[in-house]
């Protein structure tokens, strides 16, 4: 028996909930969501639907916007889009078990439906719409639907087909799927083919997922390796993973990360307390999930010169610490370390990424002969007491002194979720 899925999708989500929010339609109003605050070149997070049929582009640059266009410009706020995702999860749950959901982003999620339609004896597309409904009714966003035979083919019905009829609701078995897509262009439209791999199978004469099917197997794996795999299956609508094995599956090993794209270029000194703020923040994370780790990354994009030409591309490097730990002096000294080994100190710097790698349970803390394990402790009750402030009190009620100088971004990122405005 096939299984079935229904992808379902949040048009122009966080636009859609700011006209929500204000009582207007998204399909008819003209609004962006983006920081006023900054410059002209700041990227719009979304564009309603209505900008999008007059041909404005999502996550443009509001100087990209004609003038002679009316619009609302609404600020981010990202606490009350993940109140909206929540509420919407909530929808889900009155109609599926949170087993058969899969949650893609903040806005899209999958729904294995298979056991449910004769529950309810209501087709695939009944079920969906009647979903979709409520939401529209309840929280007054639009939806748009894949339905699938598997996860792949769901999802393409989404993104290709269903976000252009009027039903917003599209479906795809293996045979629907060869006969209408197999000849569609360009391959970047397809779920998992970015611009890198279109470019490369473009180098093999692989222009649609035809040809991708009827490609040499052994040409395919010669150049994208296991890859090759999925888009092989891909090409013939096919998907083995399912919303069970994706529950059940468990990472060989575990990161946290943290990035940061400045609001300027920095400078080489400039950056580094960037880095030092990053290094703090994530220990704490670190600390309060019980976490340690033994390895640490560091990534720097540096920025375009004059005519959007890059002076350097980017730089990055990782080191193994003697020791596994959640310290943030240890860990803080080995990021300085490979900050100063790793990084061009003539080059303006753009983007900074952070991350800890292996990261496991800190009961596998482990020590060395030359940090006494008390002056561990002791710095974990430091961070620990540190966090017990900040959550009592708000995430700017302990800062350090290099929080208050000029260019850093502590205190204003403590305000923001995920880099946008939290609307608080």
């Amino acid at each position: 028996m096939n299984r079935v899925y229904l992808c379902i999708d949040l048009k122009s989500f966080y636009a859609s909930v700011e006209c929500a929010e204000r009582g207007l339609d998204a399909m008819t109003t003209n609004l962006v969501v983006a920081d006023p605050e900054r410059s002209k070149g700041t990227i719009c997070l979304a564009v309603s639907p209505s900008l999008k049929q007059l041909g404005i582009k999502n996550r443009c640059r509001l100087f990209e916007i004609p003038n002679n266009i009316d619009y609302i410009i609404a600020p981010p706020r990202m606490k009350l889009y993940i109140q909206y995702s929540a509420d919407i999860y909530g929808i889900y749950l009155k109609y599926i078990s949170k087993d058969d959901i899969s949650v893609y982003s903040i806005d899209e999620a999958f729904l294995d439906v298979t056991d449910y339609l004769n529950l309810y004896n209501m087709t695939a597309y009944d079920l969906a719409l009647r979903i979709m409904n409520d939401i529209k009714n309840t929280l007054g966003v639009t939806a748009t639907c894949g339905i699938g035979t598997n996860l792949y083919l769901a999802k393409v019905a989404l993104d290709i087909t269903a976000k252009h009829i009027n039903s917003h609701i599209a479906t795809l078995t293996e045979e629907s799927y060869k006969d209408t897509l197999w000849s569609h262009k360009p391959l970047t439209d397809f779920w998992r083919i970015g611009r890198g791999i279109s470019k490369r199978l473009s180098a093999l004469g692989i222009y649609t997922m035809k040809d991708i099917a009827m490609a040499e197997e052994q040409l395919l794996y010669k150049t994208f390796g296991i890859d090759a795999e999925y888009l092989i299956d891909h090409a013939w609508g096919r998907e083995p993973t399912t919303i069970s094995d994706i529950k059940s599956y468990i990472p060989k090993s575990n990161s946290l990360s943290s990035g940061q794209v400045l609001m300027r270029d920095y400078s080489y000194d400039e950056a580094l307390l960037i880095v030092k703020e990053m290094v703090e923040l994530l220990c704490l994370e670190l600390v309060d999930r019980h976490l340690v780790t033994n390895s640490i990354s560091l990534y720097i994009s540096y920025s375009k010169g004059k005519g959007g030409i890059p002076l350097a591309s980017s730089t990055n490097g990782s080191v193994r610490i003697p020791i596994t730990t959640s310290s943030v002096k240890i860990i803080t000294t080995h990021f300085i370390e490979l900050y100063k080994s790793t990084t061009n100190t003539l080059i303006p710097i753009r983007k900074i990424n952070i991350c800890f790698n292996n990261v496991i349970n800190e009961i596998y803390e482990q020590y060395d002969l030359f940090t006494p394990p008390e002056v561990l402790e002791k710095d974990r009750r430091i961070q620990q007491a540190v966090l017990s402030i900040k959550k009592k009190y708000g995430k700017n009620s302990v800062l350090k002194g290099m929080n208050l100088l000029e260019h850093a971004t502590t205190i204003e990122r403590n305000h923001q979720i995920g880099g946008h405005k939290s609307g608080e």
